[in-house]
């Protein structure tokens, strides 16, 4: 439960950082979000997905 905490708590420092950093182009970026097609969108949250799954795999089994 710890280790899932601490994800937690760096996944929001990580996300949250460009809103800090550049306010003004995370509105323009986020405006633009609604003209990209869905499929798109779904493609990129499947590579996310499969991208965090191989990172947590090789932290868990390859470099421990």
């Amino acid at each position: 439960m710890d280790n899932l905490l601490s994800v937690l708590g760096l996944v929001l420092i990580i996300e949250g950082i460009p809103y800090f950093a550049f306010p003004e182009k995370m509105k323009t970026m986020l405006s633009q979000v609604p003209l990209i097609p869905a499929r798109t969108l779904r493609i990129f949250g499947i590579a996310a997905i499969l991208s965090g799954l191989g990172l947590v795999y090789l932290a868990r089994k390859v470099l421990s």
